[in-house]
């Protein structure tokens, strides 16, 4: 997820520049040189796994309004659950609190289970009075076996706010931006539904299996679409609109960015890199934004393994703060290249942590942030700036607590400091103590066994049982429960 400025200075900072993670902007002096990363073994760069032949299919459509404020949307979902289901559960996340705040809704305007109507019953899940709810379920006719094929069709209406945070238009620039806008398959092997409430405070709960995805985007003539997965090509429905078509193996989410972009693509080692900045203007062009991603997905592949997709999308929106990451998708704010490095680092490494190896970010949001905090102290040398001693004593041991307890507790500020920066300092400390080498292979068969999984912590003890002492730093920080 991205970063924020908590509202006093709570992180350990580098020349004044807060460690990626926050949700508002920073200040900083010139970026630290890195040093090379530690050298990558043939193992590290394996393809990986192949995903579940059962994951769930989604074709998904939205209709942009000429306007950029607004979307019609349908979506059709093929799943086979691992588990006897009576109902589909989805989540509806425009309509959670910092959503809904800037005027961005997701609405259901119609929906089927195997071609037959059904009326969806949408419950609140954390949505704030007077929105629309996050939890919507579709009842089905009968209770359906495990294995057996379920086919629901949804349409639904978005609502882009203004400036929004991970949804909303900008006017002034002529640009949307939108992610996690689609009603989302909330199913989780293994578990069940996923209906961890939405809550009130900057960060992710969004928790969903891979999903093979089809996506079309349509929108007026001149338009230029930033997407999910590769794309596919356009056709033109009507005179004037243009349907812009992606598609992906295995991914968790969709997120899309319309609008008047400038868009360059360059290939880096076989990843075909795409970035839009606003034709309005930007601090720093695409080719340096496009520049850092190079040297990121170089450091983070031979610490990590190979970047898991063909594509990364990446767009520049003025109206965000640092950057949010979703699957092969980036959103960035409008920052100075002087504060970038650690930005690109930890949003990029998302893609291994929360994309490639899912988890359920309400329940167990370390299991993505504090990874990809760990990985960014390497890729952009700041080693430094996590320490256990700086953990406050009111924090310390809740490193495993659900989002709920963050918010309830303090808010993003000390989410920051609990997972953040508590979870790298921990793994920061167990890689120290049981060598760089060991411990940066355990990550990575944690990577390869949990491939387009959505893991649990228990995932962790397990791949890192022949190292004590990481187990007991991260026991010690509360990652277990």
């Amino acid at each position: 997820m991205r970063l924020a400025r908590p509202p006093s200075p709570l992180r350990r900072v580098l020349a004044g520049l807060l460690v990626v993670g926050a949700a508002a902007g920073c200040t900083a002096g010139p970026a630290p040189t890195p040093q090379p990363p530690p050298p990558s073994s043939a193992a590290a760069q394996q393809p990986w796994p192949d995903p579940d032949p059962d994951r769930p299919v989604v074709a998904l459509a939205f209709d942009v309004a000429a306007d950029l404020a607004s979307a019609t949307g349908r979506e059709s979902v093929t799943f086979r659950p691992d588990a006897e289901v009576c109902e589909l559960v989805f989540r509806a996340w425009p309509n959670s609190p910092n959503n809904a705040a800037n005027g961005t809704s997701l609405r259901i305007t119609g929906a089927s289970v195997g071609g037959t109507a059904v009326d969806p019953v949408v419950e609140a899940g954390g949505a704030p009075d007077g929105a629309p709810g996050t939890l919507v379920t579709l009842p089905l006719p009968a209770c359906a076996d495990a294995g057996t094929e379920v086919r629901a069709e949804l349409a639904f209406a978005l609502t882009l706010g203004e400036d929004g945070e991970r949804t909303g238009h900008s006017p002034a620039a002529g640009i949307a931006w939108f992610a996690t806008a689609h009603p989302l398959l909330a199913w989780v092997r293994g578990r069940g539904w996923a209906t961890d409430p939405a809550v009130d405070m900057s960060g992710e709960s969004a928790t969903s299996e891979a999903f093979r995805l089809d996506l079309t985007v349509t929108t007026d003539a001149g338009q230029q679409v930033l997407g999910t997965g590769t794309a596919a090509g356009t056709t033109e429905p009507a005179p004037g609109r243009v349907a812009h078509r992606f598609t992906a193996d295995a991914v968790r989410d969709a997120a899309v960015s319309v609008g008047r972009f400038d868009v360059i693509t360059r290939e880096v080692d076989g990843v075909s890199v795409h970035v839009g900045t606003p034709r309005t203007g930007s601090r720093i062009d695409a080719d340096a934004w496009a520049d850092e991603l190079a040297t990121q997905l170089d450091r983070l592949g031979a610490l990590l393994g190979p970047y898991p997709y063909p594509d990364l999308w990446a767009t520049v929106v003025p109206a965000l703060s640092d950057g949010i990451e979703f699957p092969t998708a980036l959103q960035f704010g409008d920052e100075p290249r002087a504060q970038i490095r650690p930005l690109v680092a930890h949003e990029l490494a998302h893609q291994w942590f929360y994309s490639l190896v899912g988890n359920d970010q309400g329940r167990d949001p370390w299991l993505d942030e504090s990874f990809a905090t760990w990985a960014q102290a390497l890729a952009a040398d700041q080693e430094d700036q996590y320490d256990l001693d700086d953990v406050p004593d009111r924090l310390a041991g809740d490193l495993g607590r659900p989002m709920t307890f963050w918010a309830e507790r303090g808010g993003f500020g000390r989410y920051v400091r609990g997972v953040y920066d508590q979870g790298a300092a921990a793994l920061l400390e167990g890689r120290r103590e049981v060598g760089a080498d060991r411990f940066d292979a355990a990550v990575r068969a944690y990577l390869r066994a949990n491939a387009h999984r959505v893991a649990a912590p228990a995932d962790v003890e397990a791949a890192f049982r022949d190292d004590p002492e990481v187990l007991d730093l991260l026991r010690d920080a509360g990652a277990f429960g």
